[in-house]
């Protein structure tokens, strides 16, 4: 391993423990709701990691997780269908819509999963997935931008 990638290694698993640590307190002790999800993970290796991946683009980590969450939703309360069929449906349909509308987030086509398997209101699009998208995007603007001055977004 070479000194760029031992640094690039730790400074993505600092800003991931700082930003997903962020949003497990708000939380957890907050009343403010939920700000956490499975796919925030993955995110964190795609925006601290390899930043200039078209999939880390803040277009693509944002839209990618509203519209996917958004098409499990849809789902979940108009397709009277038992979960092993809704649930495919659901990513299949969320993975056409990022590939066509140029926001793909392959951590985002997780989400469909969580949300049908949660069985979320509406409300899941603003807390955890607007709120928490912008907070991520924010900690990914500092590291990428103002830290290791790269641009970013691209």
């Amino acid at each position: 391993m070479n000194v760029k990638n031992l640094k690039r290694s730790i400074l993505a698993g600092i800003f991931s423990s700082i930003t997903i640590g962020i949003l497990t307190l708000l939380t957890y002790k907050t009343s403010y709701g939920v700000f956490l999800i499975a796919s925030f993970g993955s995110s964190m290796v795609l925006l601290f990691g390899y930043p200039e991946s078209p999939f880390a683009q803040p277009k693509n980590i944002f839209f990618g997780h509203l519209l996917t969450s958004l098409v499990g939703i849809l789902v979940l309360y108009f397709f009277p269908f038992s979960l092993y069929i809704i649930i495919p449906l659901a990513v299949g349909i969320g993975v056409s819509l990022m590939i066509i509308l140029n926001v793909t987030h392959p951590p985002a086509g997780g989400n469909p999963i969580i949300v049908i398997m949660g069985s979320v209101s509406l409300d899941y699009l603003i807390n955890p997935i607007i709120i928490g998208s912008i907070i991520i995007l924010i900690f990914g603007v500092v590291l990428n931008r103002l830290i290791l001055k790269k641009k970013y977004p691209l």
